[in-house]
């Protein structure tokens, strides 16, 4: 379905303008929140931002041709030409404009938004090629891309603008998808990127430390996350898929208003879908899954316990969204894995080597965890904790790495605007053994140390950027992949007689 202009008042509720100043109703060919994209006929919303602010951005908004324009803040303006309209809350009618600029593509459309702290990208991807299996053409929108089915696109984030999301929607609507599988992240919910979706499935997965730097504390975290579940989004869910093992789950499904399906997860004996008997290997896993359909035999290519917990997760959200479960679980032991979740890099050396995505204290531990009981011989990682975000995750990520590994390089994980020699300092807080971890500013030096350290027998993980292809420094965005540095590098040493 192609979008066409529109009259602002097919568009803006009445609802949602508090003031309307210039032309009353001019006619609306594209939507934009970033004033170099605004050509003539664009409606520009003036956001607020960390970085910039809108607002500073209307007079070249308007310059470019920009015929309506939508901001919080109320300013003098006398142009005929140009509406301008005052809002409260310009992000959440972004995301009602979007919708409707669209034409609603979730009203054609069945979307699962998975959220949570660890393990969104695995659940979504597993969700979406269970749906493959069976016929079902859904596509996949998160961290690692924006899968259409008929088309991949980048990602730029977890959870897009509301504008960017509605045409990804739309798009998959045109390319006859029968729904999306959305990861759902904290900063979307807070900044309204998905306001007013209407979601079949809604899925809980857990709840860590991270994104505090925004956040503030977790309760604030939790409350946000919530909104997905409780109305406070525009609607509720039809089902909600909840993990009852994590405590924030617990006390969320107490908390789901009365006419919400609640389908829980986890190894309880309350959850609904429930493994036992769970066997892990570095092949995989298998697991007894008991649920209201029966008890199933489950074997995954994914390893690691917490991989039982995004198994269980993923079949309870195809169960939501009306899958006969028995299906659902043939094929999942030929399932290929995601890009940058524990993904090998096999090149011939003697050392097992592993990038992953791992970058909050609960995933360094869960990852260390699971790699310490395959392990035969020594226990290596590289990781490194962001710059400009939460401080206060920093020693308590080195006292996981430094508790868990035999070895390990703490190196520079987008460093922003923060020198390294303060993200080290606040990480040195947290050593156990200072003789076992390397603090080394360059990455891919760090990276080469730990692959001369590592034997046969022995197991590196690079953890924390996972599939990113870049490293941030200051405004900079320099190239950087962890998969193909550390391929490359094998390959130098092996030419050099060192592996």
């Amino acid at each position: 379905m192609q979008t066409k202009a529109k009259k602002l008042s097919k568009l803006l509720s009445s609802d949602f303008a508090k003031a309307l100043k210039g032309q009353p109703d001019p006619r609306i060919e594209r939507l934009a929140i970033d004033s170099r994209r605004v050509t003539p006929g664009s409606l520009f919303f003036a956001l607020p931002g960390l970085k910039a602010d809108g607002n500073s951005f209307v007079d070249e908004a308007i310059s470019r041709g920009a015929v309506a324009v939508v901001s919080s803040q109320p300013r003098r303006f006398r142009s005929a030409k140009v509406a301008y309209v005052t809002v409260d809350n310009p992000r959440q009618v972004l995301a009602a404009v979007s919708r409707a600029f669209y034409k609603k593509p979730d009203k054609a459309l069945k979307l699962a938004g998975i959220t949570g702290t660890n393990g969104k990208t695995t659940v979504a991807y597993l969700v979406k090629q269970i749906l493959a299996n069976l016929g079902q053409p859904y596509a996949c929108l998160g961290t690692v891309g924006y899968d259409l089915v008929r088309r991949t696109v980048p990602s730029f984030r977890t959870t897009p603008e509301s504008l960017d999301l509605c045409d990804l929607l739309n798009q998959a609507r045109n390319f006859e998808c029968k729904g999306a599988v959305m990861e759902v992240s904290s900063h979307g919910l807070s900044q309204y990127r998905v306001s007013g979706l209407k979601f079949e499935v809604a899925a809980f997965l857990n709840l860590t430390r991270d994104h505090l730097d925004y956040h503030n504390d977790m309760e604030s975290y939790y409350a946000v996350k919530r909104r997905l579940f409780n109305g406070e989004n525009g609607k509720l869910p039809k089902v909600a898929v909840v993990n009852v093992d994590d405590s924030y789950g617990a006390r969320l499904v107490k908390e789901i208003p009365e006419g919400v399906s609640v389908i829980t997860f986890g190894e309880s004996k309350e959850a609904n879908f429930r493994a036992s008997s769970v066997q892990l290997s570095a092949e995989g896993t298998s697991f007894t899954l008991s649920s209201p359909y029966g008890e199933f035999e489950v074997k995954t290519s994914l390893v690691g316990d917490y991989n039982v917990s995004n198994t269980l997760a993923a079949l309870a959200v195809c169960s939501g969204l009306g899958l006969n479960v028995d299906n659902c679980i043939r094929d999942l032991d030929s399932f290929p894995g995601i890009p940058g979740r524990m993904q090998k890099v096999d090149a011939g050396q003697a050392a097992t080597v592993l990038v992953d995505y791992a970058h909050t204290e609960d995933a360094l531990e869960n990852a260390l965890s699971m790699l310490r009981g395959v392990t035969e011989g020594k226990l290596r990682v590289v990781f490194g904790c962001g710059g400009n975000r939460d401080r206060g995750k920093r020693p308590i990520m080195t006292k996981v790495a430094n508790s868990l590994s035999d070895e390990a390089w703490a190196t520079s994980d987008n460093p922003r605007n923060e020198k390294i020699e303060d993200i080290f300092a606040d990480m040195k807080q947290g050593l156990v053994d200072p003789t076992r971890v390397h603090f080394v500013s360059d990455r891919r030096r760090a990276i080469e140390l730990a692959l001369q350290a590592s034997k046969a027998g022995d197991c590196l993980l690079i953890a924390g950027k996972g599939h990113e292809s870049f490293q941030e420094y200051g405004e900079t965005v320099v190239p950087f992949d962890d998969r193909k540095v550390a391929l490359e590098l094998i390959q130098n040493m092996q030419l050099g007689g060192r592996v």
